[in-house]
């Protein structure tokens, strides 16, 4: 089977996020896979012990993200691919890394491409389905199970608190929500043999991309942190006169009613 992984390079989740003229400053911050693509990896992995097969991880960045895709190989996956866009492309956005991603896999073949739910930097989810629908094939999003029997998948996936189960058939495209399983850590040796596994790194003329191509369809104008929140405020009294200073208040201050 050829599994392919769609990974990410993100702050790491105990970095304490500084912004200074509308953008986010990363001098010195830690970067990690970003989580949900740990789920992914483990998930291919899995699944290729089961069915046989290659995994390759894949991402699109720079230099930088060698090392979590070195931390991917680490884990178990037996290929890596950086598809490196930062001498091309000025600006990029989620339309661009769908489709220099989808440039790529077009002519690998995969049977199951396995990303995250969401980046925990912007959260939007769009990557994934993106790339299923440049590349024409079937997709579900925030998997908890996937069971793969020949060339027919049954998918869980969470939704809103509850499940639901799809039935569909590979090549297929599934984003991993968390509780899909639990990531391993790289071993010792694991370590010692992603440092002889291959890494390739690619440009957007080995895909027969131009920057027009995968120019981006958003533009982010400004990044700020949320306001404070003001501290809270305990009603006292009789319940009917905490009810009518509740009504005040989200009338008058919180101006929502």
């Amino acid at each position: 089977m050829n599994i392919f992984v769609l990974l990410k390079r993100t702050f790491d989740t105990e970095e304490k996020i500084a912004i200074a003229n509308g953008r986010i400053q990363d001098d010195g911050a830690e970067y990690i896979i970003n989580p949900y693509d740990e789920y992914a990896v483990e998930e291919a992995i899995q699944v290729r012990d089961a069915q046989g097969g290659e995994v390759t991880v894949v991402t699109v960045g720079n230099e930088d993200a060698e090392k979590q895709l070195r931390t991917a190989l680490a884990m178990g996956a037996d290929k890596a691919v950086l598809i490196n866009i930062e001498d091309d492309v000025e600006a990029s956005d989620q339309v661009t890394t769908a489709k220099v991603l989808a440039a790529y896999l077009k002519e690998q073949e995969p049977d199951l491409i396995i990303g995250g739910n969401v980046a925990i930097d912007n959260a939007s989810g769009q990557v994934g389905p993106r790339v299923a629908e440049l590349l024409g094939i079937p997709y579900v999003t925030t998997i908890t199970n996937l069971e793969i029997d020949g060339d027919k998948a049954t998918v869980t996936r969470d939704v809103e608190g509850d499940s639901e189960i799809i039935e569909t058939t590979l090549p297929l495209l599934v984003t991993a929500q968390q509780g899909l399983n639990e990531p391993r850590y790289p071993s010792l040796p694991g370590i010692m043999k992603a440092k002889k596994k291959p890494l390739e790194e690619l440009e957007l003329d080995d895909l027969d991309l131009e920057e027009e191509d995968v120019e981006p369809k958003t533009k982010t104008i400004e990044v700020y942190l949320p306001p404070k929140k003001e501290a809270g405020k305990v009603l006292e009294g009789e319940i009917t006169d905490q009810v009518k200073e509740l009504v005040q208040l989200l009338h008058n201050e919180a101006k929502v009613i």
